[in-house]
């Protein structure tokens, strides 16, 4: 006798297949990829850095100040350049926009960097008119070590690289300076509906 029941094959979620980039497929699961061990970092200690080509002093948070910026909490889709999307997404941070408020620079270029070494690179285009926030609460709750908690970038029209776990700064930079992905050979920008994964792409 065969082991499944014959018609019970399981059975592909109903989504509208043009919220989903070409080459993905939609999980209800959220898979974790990291590219080293997952940090343990406490929030007593934990800052926030916006520095390199701007005008002035770094402007560093820590993490009240953070929490006491404007929040905002929205729902997007997410893309990982595996080929998994995940829609509907529920978070809760603070605005890159909010973050950049007051501060001067001419550099078009972002170094985003976190706990671990891991580095990725954004024009700063990217971040910036409602695009990107750092987020620290996922579906109601705080964000998991293993999804980058206490705090990640989120940069939703990207594939998911650029959303930098555990990120703790931004550093803008006179010109390109690709991060640990970029410099392994993956596209620089990493749109997903244009499916940039690879520099040759």
């Amino acid at each position: 006798m065969s082991p499944i029941t014959r018609g019970f094959r399981g059975r592909r979620p109903d989504v509208d297949p043009a919220r989903i980039p070409p080459g993905q497929y939609m999980t209800r699961d959220f898979p974790v990829l990291s590219a080293g061990p997952t940090p343990r970092v406490d929030t007593a200690t934990w800052q926030f850095s916006i520095d390199g080509n701007i005008a002035g002093h770094p402007v560093t948070w820590t993490w009240d100040e953070l929490l006491a910026l404007p929040q905002e909490t929205f729902t997007v889709d997410i893309h990982c350049v595996t080929k998994w999307s995940k829609l509907d997404t529920t978070w809760t941070g603070v605005s890159v926009d909010t973050l950049l408020a007051g501060i001067d620079t001419r550099s078009q270029w972002v170094t985003i960097w976190c706990d671990g070494g891991y580095t990725t690179n954004l024009p700063l285009a990217d971040l910036t008119g409602g695009k990107a926030w750092v987020v620290h609460r996922y579906d109601d709750a705080p964000l998991e070590p293993a999804h980058g908690g206490p705090a990640r970038l989120l940069v939703p029209h990207l594939y998911f690289w650029k959303s930098a776990k555990w990120v703790r700064g931004l550093t803008f930079t006179p010109s390109e300076e690709p991060g640990f992905w970029e410099d392994a050979g993956y596209h620089r920008r990493g749109d997903p509906w244009r499916e940039q994964r690879y520099w040759s792409d």
